[in-house]
C-alpha cells in the first residue's frame, strides 16, 4: 500500500512546486558560468604558514573587465574553514576574499564584499583540481533544482607570492554570500542555535535531503549547529520572518561520494563503509512529499546531465565517474521497491 501511495503520480501531482523561482536580481558574478581568469598577489607563504581565521593580510586582485582592460584592486585575505584549513589535510587552505565595494563598482564583482573561495587543497597534485570541479558540480546541480541555493563561479587563479615562492595557476571557485541568497529570494539570513524540524520549510527540507542522498553526503544537519556556531552543520538558514518557517541552504560537499575526496571519511555515526555509500537522512513526517520531490529530480535529470557534460575542465575520468554515480541514483528512484527500501524504510522520526 505504501509503495502504491508513494508512486501514485498523476496529472494532479504538480511537479512545478519545487522548481526554481524567478530571480529578481542576480549579482553579475553569479549570472554566468563562464570561468574567470584572475590573479591574486599576496604574502601567500605567510598566509599558508600562519593560517589566520580572523586577521586579514593585504594583497591585490586582478581580473579582466567587460571592456577588455585589466583591473587591479586592493584585496584583504585570510584562510577559512575547519577541516580543509588544517595543514594535515591541505597544504593550500580555502580563502576568504575581502574587497572594497567602491573598487568593484561597474565590474563583474559589483556588489561583492566578502567571498568564500574554495581552493585546490594540494599544490603538487593536479587531481585535486578535479575535486574542485566535482564539488562545483554539486552546487550547480542544486542550482538546477532550486533557486534557494548558493550561486558559484569558477575561477582560474594565478597565485603570485610576494614572498618569493613560485607562481602557480589553479582552479577554484567562489560562493555567493548567504545574505545575497536570502535577499534574491525575498528573505533574510537567520542566525540561531539549534532548531527543530517543525520550524523548517518542509518542501525545501525534503528536497535537500534527497539531494544530499543523490550526491552521497551525510556530513550535514538541518537542525543542529556545530559547537559555538550558528545553525546548522554545513547548512545556513533563511526566512521571511524571524520565527520561520526556516529555509535550509546546503553547502560544503567535499565529503560527498560524488566528489570522493581522498581525505574524506564516512560519518562514523552511521557506520558506512565509505563516502560512496548513500544514506537517506530525511524525516518520516515528510514521506508524503517524497513522490513530488522525486518527480522533480526526474524532471530535472536532463538539465543535471547537461551541467556535467558542459563542465569545461572536467576530465573524462571524472565525468564518467560522476555520471555513473548519478546513474545509480536515478536507477534507484525509478523503482518503487527501491524507493521503499532506500527512502521510506530509512527515514528518521527524530533529529539527525
Amino acid at each position: 500500500m505504501l509503495i502504491a501511495v508513494l508512486f501514485a503520480f498523476s496529472t494532479a501531482v504538480n511537479s512545478k512546486e519545487n522548481e526554481p523561482a524567478v530571480h529578481e536580481s542576480v549579482a553579475p558574478l553569479f549570472a554566468s558560468d563562464t570561468p574567470l581568469e584572475v590573479t591574486i598577489e599576496a604574502p601567500l607563504t605567510t598566509l599558508m604558514q600562519e593560517r589566520p581565521d580572523e586577521d586579514y593580510l593585504s594583497g591585490t586582485f586582478s581580473f579582466t573587465g567587460a571592456d577588455g582592460n585589466r583591473r587591479s584592486i586592493d584585496l584583504k585575505l585570510r584562510t577559512r574553514g575547519n577541516y580543509r584549513r588544517q595543514k594535515k589535510h591541505c597544504n593550500f587552505a580555502p580563502i576568504r576574499l575581502n574587497f572594497r565595494k567602491s573598487q568593484v563598482e561597474d565590474t563583474v564583482f559589483a556588489g561583492q564584499d566578502k567571498l568564500k573561495m574554495v581552493t585546490h587543497c594540494q599544490n603538487n597534485n593536479h587531481y585535486y583540481e578535479q575535486l574542485v570541479l566535482r564539488e562545483l558540480l554539486a552546487y550547480r546541480i542544486l542550482n538546477a533544482m532550486t533557486d534557494k541555493s548558493f550561486g558559484v563561479r569558477l575561477l582560474r587563479i594565478t597565485y603570485i607570492d610576494t614572498e618569493g615562492a613560485k607562481a602557480m595557476t589553479r582552479l577554484g571557485f567562489v560562493i555567493e554570500d548567504d545574505d545575497d541568497v536570502a535577499d534574491r529570494n525575498g528573505m533574510k539570513a537567520i542566525k540561531t542555535g539549534d532548531t527543530s524540524s517543525d520550524k523548517l520549510d518542509r518542501r525545501q527540507q525534503s528536497l535537500i535531503n534527497v539531494f544530499q542522498y543523490m550526491i552521497g553526503n551525510t556530513e550535514y544537519s538541518l537542525f543542529k549547529a556545530e559547537p559555538d556556531k550558528d545553525c546548522c552543520h554545513n547548512a545556513d538558514l533563511m526566512s521571511a520572518t524571524d520565527s520561520g518557517p526556516f529555509t535550509p541552504l546546503a553547502y560544503d560537499f567535499d565529503f560527498s561520494g560524488m566528489v570522493d575526496a581522498p581525505y574524506a571519511n564516512p560519518n562514523p555515526r552511521y557506520k558506512l563503509l565509505s563516502v560512496r555509500q548513500r544514506l537517506y537522512k530525511g524525516e518520516c513526517r515528510n514521506n508524503d512529499l517524497l513522490p513530488n520531490t522525486l518527480l522533480h529530480f526526474q524532471d530535472r535529470k536532463d538539465a543535471i546531465y547537461d551541467i556535467i557534460g558542459s563542465q569545461r575542465f572536467l576530465s573524462l575520468r571524472s565525468r564518467r565517474d560522476v555520471v555513473r554515480y548519478l546513474d545509480r541514483f536515478y536507477n534507484r528512484i525509478s523503482k518503487p521497491e527501491s524507493v521503499t527500501r532506500s527512502f521510506v524504510k530509512k527515514c528518521e522520526n527524530g533529529r539527525r
